[in-house]
């Protein structure tokens, strides 16, 4: 009885210990009998004592892989170091375990000289501007050779592309070159703009003034018309206008001529204002003779009666 309860309690756990819960996002590879046997997804699953055993759990997550810098030649004869990143995914449990022997070694050998391969037919300026052409390159090439291997092959990044130190130097200054050149360029275009503003504010400075002394002149002249307008309207006189003319003869005067044609009309009307002048100072002599006269005659009229 007792040998039973033993035998029992030994089945149940040989029975317990081969139960197997694959979890998610995991496969597992089962032998039997050494040779490939099925291939267990998510979930619970038995596995025979002594018959069966699990050869390899991979998992179905997206796995990136950083690889070492890698020397690579340029097609013009630059040696340089470039690093890449892969990430991949198995798709097929049974050839990821059974298609290569070491499949990680495998992708970064054939990462490495797919790389050399790209790197070489390319010069250094179109290697350090094509990162996006070289991803894509090393994308395909990688993804159609690890198809029989089980693996899907994502995207490949070039993490860093590392020229040597005296190529990096000369880089350095061709580009402190450039940005030099740019800011003279810039310097001259802002030069140039600023003195064809200013010759347009020139313009049209000597422009406004002439419009301006343009307006004054036709007022002056709009008022002019308007007089003689007013003047032709009020039907003057000849001596009126001969008073006129005077007038402009006496803003003439006050100018800086040293010689000044008088018009006819004007002399007679400098006579007949002289004459007139004449006969005023005479009038004035003879009345204040009179004055004087009528002044004298009381005087004597007084002096005679105290005699």
């Amino acid at each position: 009885m007792p040998i039973i309860i033993i035998l029992l309690v030994l089945i149940i756990i040989l029975l317990v210990t081969n139960i197997r819960v694959v979890p998610q996002a995991t496969e597992f590879v089962i032998e039997r009998l050494g040779t490939y046997y099925t291939t267990w997804e998510t979930g619970l699953h038995f596995k025979v004592p002594l018959v069966d055993r699990v050869a390899k759990r991979i998992s179905l997550k997206e796995q990136v892989m950083d690889f070492a810098p890698q020397p690579v030649i340029t097609k013009d004869n630059v040696t340089m170091q470039i690093d890449t990143i892969v990430f991949y995914q198995v798709t097929d449990a049974k050839l990821y375990t059974y298609g290569v022997e070491r499949p990680i070694l495998a992708i970064e050998s054939l990462t490495a000289t797919t790389l050399r391969n790209i790197i070489g037919d390319m010069e250094l300026d179109h290697t350090l501007t094509s990162r996006d052409v070289i991803n894509s390159r090393i994308t395909a090439a990688l993804d159609q050779a690890t198809d029989k291997w089980g693996i899907k092959v994502n995207r490949v990044e070039l993490k860093n592309i590392v020229p040597p130190r005296d190529i990096q130097d000369a880089m350095e200054k061709q580009m402190r070159a450039e940005r030099e050149r740019r800011e003279a360029i810039l310097r001259a275009e802002g030069e140039k703009q600023a003195a064809i503003l200013l010759a347009e504010a020139e313009k049209e400075k000597k422009i406004r003034e002439g419009q301006g002394e343009a307006e004054s002149i036709m007022l002056v002249q709009k008022a002019q018309a308007d007089a003689i307008r007013l003047l032709n309207e009020a039907c003057p006189s000849r001596e009126v206008l001969t008073l006129k003319a005077y007038e402009s003869f006496m803003k003439a005067a006050d100018g800086q001529a040293t010689k000044i044609i008088i018009p006819s009309e004007i002399q007679g009307l400098a006579g007949l204002a002289a004459r007139e002048w004449g006969i005023l100072k005479t009038a004035e002599d003879e009345l204040v003779k009179k004055l004087e006269a009528a002044s004298a005659a009381p005087a004597e009229n007084c002096a005679e009666p105290s005699a």
